[in-house]
This record gives structure tokens, C-alpha cells and sequence, in this order.
């Protein structure tokens, strides 16, 4: 249903975003694109890690209840 951009989609969205904001603010533009996809990782890995331990404390607590009988 969906398909991948490719080189060729690539080349044309970064020619079209080159003639748009020109040549001194796409560094710019870059790096704050770059920063946010940091921070959504982080936020990311920081969320599943949560849900991980969460899952762990919750699988023991069942455990523990279940050598209680």
C-alpha cells in the first residue's frame, strides 16, 4: 500500500526544500530536524524501557503470589 521514498524521491524533496529556504538556512533546518529525531529516540527508549521494567515488576509480583500457595 505504501512504498518506501527512494533515492530519486530524496533528491527531489531536498532539491524543492533547497530552492524554498535557500542555501544558508538548510544547515540550519537540518540540525533542528536532526536534534528532534534525537529527542523522540530518547523519549522512545525511555517509554520502552519504563514498559519493560514495569513488565518485569509486575511478572514477579505474580510469581511471588503464586509460591505463596
Amino acid at each position: 500500500m505504501f512504498s518506501s521514498i527512494g533515492f530519486p524521491g530524496l533528491i527531489l524533496i531536498l532539491t524543492i526544500a533547497l530552492v524554498i529556504f535557500g542555501p544558508k538556512k538548510l544547515p540550519e533546518i537540518g540540525k533542528a530536524a536532526g536534534e528532534t529525531l534525537k529527542e523522540f529516540k530518547n523519549s522512545a527508549n525511555d517509554l520502552t524501557s519504563d514498559a519493560r521494567d514495569e513488565f518485569k515488576e509486575t511478572k514477579e509480583l505474580i510469581t511471588d503470589k503464586k509460591s505463596d500457595f
